[in-house]
């Protein structure tokens, strides 16, 4: 008779419960957070155990330790299962014993587990995302400094530049002295977080071998060698979407829908997705928007140049990014490059 098992798992400890076919339940079981009693614990188990985990934190050592012990761990949906779960109390034991039913049930909101490898290779494009993101803030910071004190540097398209960086150092001594301090070292930051940029991308480079599906994910507009590996490598395999449309609202780039009464309006996109996915998508989006003379005349520019009259930049490039969502799944679904559309894409599909 096979046993499933759920895991309310937390930074310290987890409650495992456990339930037959019959739908008997266990006595719940705590296992504090060694690796030495969680390996114990799983020792334990009947061989090959289905377990149910939701989606926390902290899951990958513990679904490394499952998978380990030759178990079958089975990553839930946090914010789905507790909506299916439909329990009006909230203990650990209740979480657990609700996990094990819908594993039992065969109705748990599964979430893909990357392979170990996979799992190991995302989190260098991931840091390199992070350090884009600390490198977007401090030239905020100094811009908005400038800002205040009506510094103006006009001969540079980017300020942060080799030339724009000569000019902003020539003009430091015009703000009071603990502000140029503050921009100085802001600067000098900047300067550490390219080094650690370079780094990270030349590790990619090292690490992450281009395969035929990055290498087709480079013929999308806006996508260079390193949004294809973020894409690649968050995507997995293709074949676990069975629809653009899922991609796309896996990516986070669909609005909400609320419809009632012969009304339909949308709201934001999902906060709940893959946000690295997103990031490379919207990425890609702005870049054409950047670019718009050398993408003018391609389906996504005017897509682009369309919707920003009508909606706004914001809007304009997440429909982009989800038109974006969709050539990468045909891309990949068919293994062919890109191919430029024939017809231009209706309002209604807008």
């Amino acid at each position: 008779m096979n046993i499933y098992f759920g895991c309310d798992a937390h930074k310290r400890y987890s409650m495992f419960a456990s339930m037959n076919e019959r739908g008997q339940t266990g006595r719940p079981v705590r296992v504090e957070h060694t690796r030495a009693m969680f390996r114990e614990f799983l020792r334990g188990l009947p061989p090959g155990s289905p377990i149910a985990i939701e989606s926390v934190g902290n899951w990958y050592w513990m679904i490394e330790e499952m998978e380990r012990a030759g178990h079958e761990p089975r990553l839930a949906n946090a914010g789905k299962a507790k909506l299916m779960m439909g329990q009006i109390n909230k203990t650990d034991k209740l979480d657990a014993t609700g996990l094990a039913t819908l594993l039992r049930n065969g109705t748990l909101p599964s979430v893909w587990i990357p392979p170990r490898d996979l799992r190991d290779e995302r989190e260098l494009p991931r840091m390199r995302m992070s350090l884009v993101s600390v490198r977007t803030m401090l030239k905020n910071r100094i811009h908005a400094t400038l800002a205040k004190y009506m510094i103006e540097i006009d001969e540079v398209s980017d300020v942060f530049g080799v030339k724009g960086r000569e000019l902003l150092k020539n003009r430091l001594a015009e703000l009071p002295p603990y502000t140029r301090q503050s921009v100085e070292t802001q600067l000098e930051l900047l300067d550490e977080v390219k080094a650690h940029l370079d780094q990270a991308e030349k590790e990619i480079r090292e690490v992450v071998k281009t395969t035929p599906a990055m290498r087709l994910l480079m013929t999308i507009p806006g996508v260079g060698p390193i949004l294809a590996v973020v894409i690649a490598l968050e995507i997995g395999d293709i074949a676990r979407f069975p629809s653009p449309d899922h991609l796309a609202s896996y990516a986070g780039t669909v609005p909400r829908v609320r419809s009632s009464g012969g009304k339909t309006s949308f709201g934001k996109v999902r906060s709940d997705v893959n946000r690295y996915l997103k990031w490379a998508l919207i990425e890609a989006a702005n870049i054409i928007m950047m670019n718009q003379r050398a993408w003018s005349g391609t389906h996504l520019g005017q897509l682009y140049l369309r919707l920003r009259e009508r909606k706004g930049h914001a809007k304009a490039v997440v429909a982009v990014a989800r038109h974006l969502a969709g050539a990468v799944f045909w891309v990949l679904k068919k293994n062919e490059a890109y191919k430029e559309p024939q017809r231009s894409i209706s309002s209604s599909q807008e």
